[in-house]
C-alpha cells in the first residue's frame, strides 16, 4: 500500500521505509539540491522555503544549494505547519535543538530528527493506539547514541508532539474528503 512520505509529495510503499535515507542521501549526491528541486519534492512554493530562511527557521543555502539537514528541516516544518504555527514547530525544534541556526548544539540531527518520525508514523498508521506509539517510540531510541544526559528523553517528548499533529493533520484531511463526499438530500 503507497503512502505520502510526511513534508512531501513523494509516495512509497511500507516496504520502502528501512531503505528511506539511503534514498534521500543519494538525492545528495551531485552535492545538494537546489531551490527548485526543493520545491519539487516538499510541494512548497520557493518563496515559503525563501521566507523561512529569512525569518531564521533554517539556515540559508551554500552556493543556492540546500543540504540534507536542512530539507530535513523544511519537510518537518511542511508537515507540521497544518496543525501548528510556526513559532510553536521552531519551539518544538529549539527544544531539542537549541538554535535553529547553530547546529553545534544539536541533540539530534535534522534527518535523523525527520527520519526517526517517519518510521514512526509509518508503525503508528499500522498500530494506532498511545501504547503502540510509545513501545515502538522506545524501540527507536534505544539504539540512537544519546549526546547528552536526558537527550533521548526529550526527543521522545518532540517525536511523540510530532506525530500527534501529524496524525491530526491526517484526520482532518480525512474529515475534509468525507464531507465532500456528502450528497445532498433531495
Amino acid at each position: 500500500m503507497k503512502w505520502t512520505i510526511p513534508g512531501t509529495v513523494l509516495e512509497i510503499t511500507t516496504a520502502e521505509i528501512p531503505a528511506l535515507e539511503d534514498k534521500f542521501q543519494n538525492m545528495f549526491l551531485a552535492g545538494g539540491m537546489v531551490l527548485s528541486q526543493v520545491s519539487a519534492v516538499s510541494g512548497l512554493e520557493p518563496y515559503a522555503v525563501q521566507n523561512w530562511v529569512k525569518r531564521g527557521f533554517l539556515s540559508a543555502p551554500v552556493q543556492k544549494r540546500y543540504n540534507l539537514q536542512q530539507l530535513c528541516r523544511i519537510l518537518t516544518i511542511n508537515m507540521l505547519k497544518s496543525c501548528l504555527t510556526l513559532e510553536q514547530i521552531c519551539g518544538l525544534l529549539e527544544y531539542v535543538n537549541g538554535n535553529l541556526q547553530d547546529e553545534s548544539d544539536d541533540l539530534i540531527l535534522d534527518s535523523d530528527l525527520y527520519f526517526l518520525f517517519v518510521k514512526l508514523a509509518a508503525y503508528h498508521r499500522q498500530m494506532n493506539t498511545p501504547q503502540g506509539r510509545d513501545q515502538h517510540l522506545q524501540q527507536l531510541l534505544d539504539g540512537y547514541p544519546e549526546r547528552v544526559p536526558g537527550a533521548k528523553q526529550r526527543i521522545g517528548k518532540v517525536l511523540t508532539v510530532m506525530l500527534t499533529a501529524w496524525a491530526a493533520a491526517q484526520l482532518q484531511q480525512q474529515a475534509q474528503y468525507m464531507i465532500s463526499q456528502l450528497k445532498p438530500l433531495q
